[in-house]
């Protein structure tokens, strides 16, 4: 296949993994907040996911694919942490969940996670990486 070709697929893959972090972390922000939970096993879901999509977008196996993974699946991480805590700290102000995440900034959000996920959740989110980086190389 002509470098072209493949140089013209990245712009595809890295539209789908971005949709693709998005969709993942709004399900786990809608799961956690139902369940009252961090759900954090939901980074090895988001981490199969990347990979998948790199895969059905046909990128060449390799360090620059299994770098895509990662990312997409910690942009993942970051987004569904940062809606999860928005959605806990809504509900006892009265306000919606996308009104209290544009309220929230960063230092408290980390806080906050911080406060909230126990070493099992960590265990999760790093293993979700790290999965993700082996799937998608």
């Amino acid at each position: 296949m002509p470098h072209s070709a493949r140089a013209r697929r990245w712009p595809l893959a890295s539209a789908l993994l971005l949709l693709g972090s998005l969709g993942i972390a709004a399900a786990w922000i809608l799961l956690a907040d139902a369940r009252n939970a961090q759900s954090s096993w939901m980074a090895v879901v988001a981490a199969v996911d990347a990979a998948w999509l790199l895969r059905l977008a046909r990128i060449r196996p390799g360090a620059l694919r299994a770098l895509a993974g990662t990312a997409a699946t910690a942009l993942a991480i970051l987004i569904a942490s940062f809606g999860i805590i928005a959605a806990q700290l809504a509900r006892p102000m009265g306000m919606l969940p996308w009104e209290s995440a544009l309220k929230l900034g960063p230092h408290h959000a980390w806080t906050l996670a911080g406060l909230a996920n126990g070493p099992v959740d960590i265990a999760w989110l790093v293993a979700g990486v790290v999965i993700a980086a082996v799937l998608s190389r």
